[in-house]
């Protein structure tokens, strides 16, 4: 489980912002207790604010630092795609992260700096009986590891200064280091904002690997016209399209199964016709099931269909899902029903954790005082980001009107609109 994330000198963020999964208020049902932290986790954290505040940048900052994990062995050859800060002295220094998470219940801390050329520092530590143990620490291209490690040592000689040493950790299989990173690369990402500036899709192409991943839960891989078993090695349990379905159908939409069907349709690079399978989705009416096209679905229902394989997963390995916008063309309603899926015992028995940005004050209503994080622009145009449960130094009431607080200024991180601005710039006024 995440514990915190911190990021400095990121896009919009110059000075380190800390987002908190530490729970204030620990007597409800929906934190999850950490002998070993001494601390209780929070299972949803929802960051507000105004456009261009940077709220979108702080969770993004994650999914970088979950890529570079990933494949800084496979892209990073020629630089490393960092994006710091544009003003001050932004540019001219590194970009830093620390992630805290929690494995198997043990806290491991996982630190780096890196500029566009290097990587500066990185390291890994954990907390094994609460103690503070170094698994490895690098400065430059010097590093050292925890005594009686045998395989990740051997990594020195692959090592370069734009490799890391987590993701070298991968390929060594040391079991300490191997259990945090596959933690990190669990992490799933949801928003065009959140992804890696060297990935040039379109929104479409996003849509459709996400879609995909809802497919594959509900049993159908686009090859048939049948549902198809599940195969070893999809990670997907056996019950996942009845999961699947259910959510469907939690969403109200009137939706009863999915399907596809074959069809013939002529090929724009040939004279020849090709087979394609189209999915539809089977809507419950009196006495019968009448199937729609998916492309002929509202935006709402195709967007929740989107979120299915996504969600389905994080719930199901207990890991940590990052959703730019959750609430564009989503019902306020539905989104609820996703934050509730999260924060239920009974729906995510092995902690999952959601982390949102969103602008729907409704939300509001479903979430708790330490679930809330709020971020505001500051004068030289960097992002600020603030705990509700602290904020402004003077702890927020549990019984605060979280929305009406929120859209009464109370809170901050409102956007500063002036109407006779806008009149002026239509030349309505003088």
């Amino acid at each position: 489980m995440l514990i915190r994330f911190e990021v400095e000198n990121y896009r919009s963020i110059a000075s380190a912002v800390e987002l908190s999964m530490v729970a204030v208020d620990l007597d409800r049902p929906d934190v999850v207790p950490v002998d070993l932290l001494g601390e209780s986790l929070v299972k949803v954290a929802a960051i507000y604010g105004p456009n261009a505040s940077g709220k979108s940048n702080v969770a993004a900052a994650l999914v970088w630092l979950q890529d570079a994990v990933a494949t800084s062995l496979k892209y990073w050859d020629d630089g490393i795609p960092v994006d710091p800060f544009a003003f001050g002295n932004g540019p001219g220094e590194p970009t830093a992260f620390t992630l805290d998470m929690t494995v198997e219940g043990v806290r491991f801390e996982y630190n780096l700096e890196v500029d566009g050329e290097r990587v500066v520092a990185e390291s890994l530590l954990h907390y094994p009986n609460k103690i503070r143990r170094k698994v490895f620490e690098r400065d430059g291209d010097e590093v050292s590891f925890q005594r009686g490690m045998t395989k990740l040592p051997r990594a020195r000689d692959l090592m370069t200064s734009r490799t890391l040493v987590v993701s070298l950790a991968r390929r060594f299989e040391e079991p300490l280091v191997e259990r945090l990173v596959q933690q990190v690369l669990d992490i799933g990402a949801v928003g065009t904002t959140l992804m890696p500036k060297r990935e040039a899709r379109s929104l479409d192409s996003f849509l459709f690997e996400i879609t995909d991943s809802t497919l594959r839960w509900l049993g159908g891989n686009g090859g048939g016209s049948q549902y198809a078993p599940w195969a070893a090695g999809l990670g997907v349990p056996r019950d996942g399209r009845a999961k699947a379905l259910a959510l469907l159908r939690l969403a109200d939409l009137g939706i009863e199964n999915v399907q596809w069907e074959r069809q013939e349709v002529a090929s724009p690079l040939s004279s020849e016709n090709r087979t394609v399978d189209r999915l539809r989705l089977l809507h419950k009416l009196p006495g019968a099931s009448v199937p729609l096209d998916f492309e002929q679905e509202s935006k709402g229902t195709r967007t929740w269909f989107h979120l299915i394989g996504p969600v389905l997963r994080a719930l199901d390995q207990g890991s940590l899902l990052v959703f730019d916008e959750l609430d564009a063309s989503l019902h306020p309603a539905l989104s609820a029903e996703l934050i509730g899926l999260f924060k239920r015992q009974d729906t995510n028995p092995r902690g999952a954790q959601l982390l949102f940005t969103s602008h729907d004050t409704s939300l509001l209503a479903h979430l708790n005082r330490d679930e809330v994080w709020l971020t505001d622009k500051r004068d030289d145009g960097s992002t600020h980001l603030g705990s509700l449960a602290e904020f402004a130094g003077e702890r927020v009431r549990r019984s605060q009107n979280l929305e009406k607080g929120y859209l009464g200024g109370r809170f901050g991180a409102l956007p500063q609109v002036s109407p006779v601005e806008f009149l002026r710039a239509l030349g309505l006024v003088g």
